[in-house]
């Protein structure tokens, strides 16, 4: 199975719109994942009509149209994994120990807010946290991003963070 992770997308405040590249990409996942901060109805509704499945979340920069459509947290089996996603963990420092304890049935929590891409897992292994950036506001970060995952036989294969070429 092949997932597809985005965040803090912000249109049309930090961009026009998504990236080619990015876009590409929604066909061939099984299941895109946004962890919130849309901004606009317009992202969703365009995920909804080219992602075969879409799980979302509304993040603290949505509003009231985002909040009634989309649950602030949300919940999956995918693969036999069991996923959430969230916008906001709070802080980096404690971060693992924090969500183990908040979200203790997930093998998964994808998030997003702070723009900055994640790949750890708690102390005990037990659970996986990943940010895939934001794919149009690198803030201090080097570039924009976003993360493919693949799932099989229960277990995370693979991640993979993708650079995205600088906005013209």
């Amino acid at each position: 199975m092949r997932l597809l992770l985005m965040s803090d997308t912000h249109l049309p405040k930090r961009a026009k719109r998504l990236p080619e590249q990015l876009l590409a990409e929604v066909p061939r996942a099984d299941v895109v994942l946004h962890a919130g901060d849309w901004v606009d109805t317009a992202t969703l509704d365009l995920l909804e009509s080219r992602a075969r499945r879409l799980i979302g979340v509304y993040g603290n920069n949505d509003g009231a149209e985002l909040r009634a459509r989309l649950p602030e947290v949300a919940y999956a089996r995918l693969e036999g994994l069991r996923f959430g996603v969230v916008h906001e963990t709070g802080g980096a420092r404690g971060r693992e120990r924090r969500c183990a304890a908040g979200f203790p049935d997930l093998d998964v929590l994808v998030f997003g807010h702070s723009h900055i891409p994640w790949d750890t897992t708690t102390e005990d292994g037990r659970l996986r946290l990943l940010n895939p950036g934001s794919p149009t506001d690198r803030r201090r970060q080097p570039h924009c991003t976003y993360m493919t995952v693949e799932v099989r036989a229960g277990h995370v294969a693979a991640v993979e963070l993708h650079q995205l070429p600088p906005r013209r």
